[in-house]
C-alpha cells in the first residue's frame, strides 16, 4: 500500500504529539496538586478580552485542531483510504460501532438521571494518544493498520463534532447562524470559482467562527466546515489544502493540543478522589471506553466484512483489528472536550475527567500489550 508524504507527516506529528500530551497531563496534575495550585488554576481563568484563557483555548485554538482534522478527512475522501467506497466502509463501520455501543452502555446506566447528557463522552477517540501508542511498536505495525486507525479516529472526531452540534447546542441565535452559514456558502462559491489564494478563506473562516461562536452552535464546527471549503485541487504539494495542512501539523501537535491538556487536566485530587469511580456516570464512561469502544469497533468491522459491505486488507487480521479497537478506547482530548459541554456541575466535570484519564491509560496499556503479542516483528 502506498503511503503519501502528507499522511506520514500527519502520523509522525500526531505520534510525537501524543507523548507531549502525556508529559503535559502529568505536569498539569502535579501543578494542580502542589503548593502552586491556586496560582496555576487562576492562570487559566485569567480574562483575555471578553473570555478567559481557558475559553480561548477550548473555543478558539481547538477550532484550528478541527480544521486540521477536516483537512485530513478531506484528503482521505479525495485521495486516501476513503476514496474507494469498499475500503472506506471498513473504518466508517468501525467508527459507527465505536460511537453507538459506548453511548448505549452509558445511557443504559444513566438514562433518566441528571447525567444522561454525558452519553457523548465515551464515544470519541484521541488521535494523538492512539497513534502515539501504536508508534511504540515500530515496524511491527502494518501500514494498513496505521491507515485504518487514522481513518477511524478522524471519522470518529467528525462524529463527535456532529454530536456536539446537534446535542450540545442549548439555544440558537438564528441570525448569527444564518450569517455563519452564508459565509460558508460564499467560501464554497470561491472554491467553485477556482480561487486558490488562501487569504480570503482564512479571513472568511475567522468571520464564520465569530458568528458561529455567537449563534449557540459550538464554534469548533467552523474548523471542519472551513476545511471542506478550502480547495483540494489535485492534492499535490502546490494545492491550497496541502499547503495549509502541512503548515498546521506542528502547531497543532506541539502547541494547541498541549495547551488544551494543560488547561483541562488541572484536576485537584483530594483524599477521596477514588470515590469518583463509584458514580453511575463515571462507571458509564469507564465501561463505554474500555468495553464499548473495542466491542463496537471490532464487531461492526467484523459484520461489515462478513456481510461483504467492506473488505479486510490482506496484511491485517481480526487480532490486529481487536488490538486497535482497544486503542480506540483512549478518549482523552475529545472525551474531556465533550465533558465540558455535557456537564455544568464542577464535581461532575472533575470526576468525569479523572475517570477519562484512568480509562484512557488502561485502554492504551491493554491495546499496546495485546498488539505487542500479536503483531509480527518483521512488518515494515
Amino acid at each position: 500500500m502506498n503511503i503519501t508524504k502528507l499522511f506520514s507527516d500527519f502520523f509522525e506529528s500526531e505520534k510525537a504529539g501524543g507523548f507531549i500530551l502525556i508529559a503535559c497531563t502529568l505536569l498539569s496534575l502535579f501543578l494542580a496538586n502542589s503548593a502552586w495550585s491556586e496560582s496555576y488554576l487562576h492562570l487559566w481563568h485569567q480574562p483575555l478580552g471578553n473570555h478567559s484563557i481557558e475559553h480561548w483555548i477550548n473555543d478558539g485554538l481547538m477550532t484550528i485542531f478541527f480544521l486540521l482534522i477536516g483537512l485530513e478527512l478531506e484528503r482521505e475522501i479525495y485521495a486516501g483510504e476513503l476514496s474507494n467506497l469498499k475500503n472506506a466502509l471498513l473504518p466508517i463501520s468501525a467508527a459507527i460501532g465505536g460511537m453507538l455501543i459506548p453511548a448505549g452502555i452509558y445511557l443504559w446506566m444513566n438514562y433518566g438521571t441528571v447525567t444522561q447528557s454525558g452519553a457523548g463522552i465515551p464515544m470519541a477517540t484521541d488521535i494523538a494518544f492512539a497513534l502515539g501508542i501504536l508508534s511504540l511498536l515500530g515496524n511491527r505495525v502494518p501500514t494498513s493498520l496505521k491507515v485504518f486507525l487514522t481513518a477511524l479516529a478522524v471519522i470518529d472526531d467528525l462524529g463527535a463534532i456532529l454530536i456536539i452540534a446537534v446535542f450540545y447546542t442549548k439555544s440558537l441565535v438564528w441570525s448569527n447562524l444564518f450569517i455563519a452559514l452564508s459565509i460558508f456558502t460564499f467560501l464554497l462559491l470561491l472554491n467553485r470559482l477556482k480561487v486558490r489564494n488562501l487569504i480570503p478563506y482564512l479571513i472568511g473562516g475567522i468571520a464564520m467562527w465569530y458568528f458561529m461562536l455567537n449563534s449557540g452552535v459550538h464554534a469548533t464546527i467552523t474548523g471542519v466546515l472551513l476545511a471542506f471549503a478550502i480547495p483540494f485541487g489535485n492534492g499535490n504539494e502546490n494545492s491550497t489544502s496541502y499547503i495549509l495542512q502541512h503548515f498546521l501539523h506542528k502547531p497543532v501537535a506541539f502547541i494547541i493540543l498541549p495547551l488544551f491538556a494543560l488547561a483541562n487536566t488541572a484536576i485537584i485530587l483530594n483524599s477521596n478522589w477514588h470515590y469518583a469511580m463509584l458514580h453511575q456516570y463515571t462507571l458509564g464512561i469507564a465501561l463505554g471506553l474500555l468495553i464499548g469502544k473495542p466491542l463496537g469497533i471490532w464487531l461492526f468491522s467484523f459484520l461489515s466484512v462478513k456481510l461483504k459491505i467492506s473488505s479486510l486488507p490482506e496484511d491485517l487480521n481480526w487480532k490486529s483489528i481487536l488490538g486497535v479497537s482497544f486503542l480506540g478506547g483512549i478518549g482523552f482530548t475529545m472525551s474531556i472536550f465533550i465533558t465540558l459541554l455535557a456537564f455544568s456541575d464542577e464535581n461532575h466535570i472533575n470526576n468525569a475527567k479523572i475517570m477519562i484519564l484512568i480509562s484512557s491509560l488502561i485502554a492504551g496499556i491493554i491495546g499496546l500489550l495485546y498488539l505487542k503479542t500479536t503483531l509480527k516483528k518483521d512488518n515494515s
